[in-house]
């Protein structure tokens, strides 16, 4: 998406946008909205004020893992990742400058990552770093710009967070992530699981795994002895008693999940005409039932274990794993209340989100849902409409994921689940390559229209 204009005119046109956070998402942002011409002032508040994950200086810290997943161009993130770079991603050319070994993944030296985008940054004419909190829509530094973006990341300040939430209403907005896995429908065993509702039991509305009394032993005691994540100081108020972890039930008893998530009653296993001895249900994520989160499964326990024991579960011993499980803070809205599908707040024209706080989930969504809004920014700046990629592209299902109502709206990572339905269908091991080349072939025809039609 070159520009032919000179930085100089371009500027006489348009105006300054404020980028709050120096995160993957807001340096994205602003190094695309100055790229396109867009004077940029990036709000920072590191190192005058650190979050309590945080502790380097530099922009673009990675806090967790230094890896950026999967690099293979038939799994959805390495679509997302081929994307992101066909758009002059800022994060994936400091990514592929800074790699370290780590097989199909693609990973990072964090130091260097983080020297090399604060460099790219700093060198830029067209942004001015500032390294000053901002803690609220209304401060007197965000005055002068002519939109505002909000990419304060997971972890964004006490006072920024509650003055969103007064934005956007107190329904709309939460501080604390609580997500079962989701394992794609076409994995799950159907000799094995049942349909059914525990009070409606025609219905179709959930898939019920059956457990009989010695595989519910087992799993209860593997998930006692499951490797988990540590919870850090500042996320320990996350554990509530009505969205509890599953290892924490287990670990209050052997049969407290039986009483809980995993309660047969009123389902009855239409192989045996019996009822379980427990049950775990899965619940359709999307219209189009090709993918099914694990009801009552918010879960702590590292990312191999949760593999490992959930495919312990009867019709899941070759599931295909979506999306697993996590328990931390988050700060992020409910995207298609509180957004329109150009990421701005409904309710306050003229500041944009983006990032995690939107409702994507990993370092890769972050910083795409943020490059994506730089290009879409500076095209309504300079007086044009940038249509989204289709659904079927890896970008276009993010986003069309922010855009998609849901009674319990919850952040997601890029999963094919997100994509629209194959029409035909495949064996297993064809269905990622089907869906990939659908991607690719669908993000070339939209570069097409885009460049015709000068958007």
């Amino acid at each position: 998406m070159s520009i032919s204009m000179t930085e100089a005119d371009m500027q006489s046109r348009l105006g300054t946008v404020a980028v709050i956070g120096g995160g993957l998402a807001g340096c994205e942002c602003a190094w695309r909205l100055a790229r396109s011409g867009v004077a940029v002032r990036l709000l920072e508040m590191k190192p005058d004020r650190f979050s309590p994950a945080h502790s380097s200086p530099h922009l673009a810290e990675l806090v967790c893992s230094n890896s950026l997943r999967s690099e293979e161009p038939e799994s959805a993130v390495g679509l997302l990742k081929l994307e992101m770079t066909d758009l002059e991603s800022l994060v994936m050319a400091a990514a592929r400058a800074t790699r370290v070994p780590a097989g199909k993944a693609l990973a990072v030296d964090r130091k260097l990552f983080a020297e090399w985008i604060t460099r790219c940054i700093r060198d830029e004419p067209l942004i001015t770093l500032v390294r000053e909190e901002v803690r609220t829509l209304d401060d007197p530094k965000l005055k002068e710009a002519d939109a505002v973006v909000v990419a304060a990341g997971p972890l964004a300040g006490e006072e920024l967070a509650e003055d969103l939430r007064r934005v956007v209403g107190a329904d709309h907005l939460w501080f604390y992530d609580a997500l079962a896995p989701i394992v794609a429908a076409d994995s799950i065993d159907m000799d094995v699981a049942f349909w059914g509702s525990r009070y409606n039991p025609e219905e179709h509305d959930y898939l019920n795994c059956p457990m009989d009394e010695v595989t519910y032993r087992r799993f209860h005691a593997e998930l006692l002895t499951a490797r988990k994540v540590p919870t850090r100081d500042f996320e320990k108020v996350v554990h509530f008693e009505a969205c509890l972890p599953i290892e924490t039930l287990a670990e209050r008893g052997e049969m407290t999940m039986a009483f809980g998530p995993l309660k047969p009653v009123g389902l009855v296993d239409p192989r045996t005409g019996t009822q379980p001895f427990a049950v775990v249900q899965l619940r359709a994520e999307n219209l189009g039932k090709t993918a099914f989160n694990l009801v009552g499964f918010q879960t702590k326990l590292a990312y191999p274990e949760q593999e490992r024991v959930f495919r312990l579960i009867p019709g899941l011993e070759r599931a295909e794993f979506l999306r697993l499980g996590a328990m931390h803070r988050n700060t992020y809205v409910d995207a298609p209340v509180a957004l329109t599908p150009d990421l701005e707040l409904r309710k306050r024209p003229g500041v944009f989100l983006a990032g995690q706080i939107t409702g994507v989930e990993g370092y890769v969504e972050s910083a795409a849902c943020g490059l994506w809004l730089g290009h879409a920014l500076a095209a309504k700046l300079q007086g044009r409409t940038l249509p989204p990629p289709p659904t079927e592209t890896a970008l276009g299902a993010l986003l069309g994921h922010l855009r998609t109502p849901a009674k319990n709206f919850q952040p997601s990572n890029v999963n094919f689940g997100l994509m629209p339905e194959l029409k035909a269908r495949g064996k297993k091991a064809q269905r990622k390559v089907i869906r990939a080349q659908r991607a690719r072939e669908a993000w070339a025809r939209w570069r097409d229209m885009i460049a015709s039609s000068g958007a």
